[in-house]
């Protein structure tokens, strides 16, 4: 299963799949749950839910609670990420950890571990970046694929008509 980083939603809405131009998008992302295909995590829908009033606070709040998968069962996960976000020879700043620790990303990255899932996100991997952890470098830690958003929607045979 794919499982969506809050980017996807947000760069859809924002910037090419407007509710207004591609309503198909948003209907077939549901489609594409039900079918067992992708989902995304109760952290993903918190980020939402706290941004700007609108189409997709809307459209998420209207998903059925399956399509948020808690990470109840990713404890283990979680702390085998922790221990590598925490690794000294990672050297990241104290700063990037904390940050890290407390966003979904690190939630969906240990969910996507322990389900055996593949992450969705727009992020470019940045080994040797300091001040930030980004979700494509914890997925390689963490043997868990990544995938970019287009060559998934291709792969799942997104088509608007």
């Amino acid at each position: 299963m794919y499982l969506l980083d809050s980017n996807v939603f947000i760069n859809a809405s924002r910037l090419y799949y407007a509710p207004t131009i591609a309503p198909t998008f948003w209907e077939w992302l549901k489609e594409q749950h039900e079918q067992g295909n992708l989902a995304s995590i109760a952290e993903v829908h918190k980020e939402i839910d706290d941004g700007e009033t609108g189409h997709l606070k809307t459209w998420a709040a209207e998903l059925p609670s399956s399509f948020w998968l808690r990470s109840d069962d990713a404890t283990t996960s979680m702390a085998q990420l922790t221990a590598w976000v925490d690794s000294p020879e990672r050297g990241y700043r104290r700063e990037a950890r904390e940050e890290f620790l407390r966003i979904a990303d690190y939630y969906l990255v240990a969910q996507a571990h322990a389900g055996k899932h593949t992450v969705v996100t727009f992020e470019l991997p940045a080994p040797n970046s300091k001040r930030r952890i980004l979700i494509p470098d914890a997925c390689i830690a963490m043997n868990v694929a990544y995938k970019e958003p287009f060559g998934v929607y291709r792969k799942l045979g997104l088509r608007f008509s």
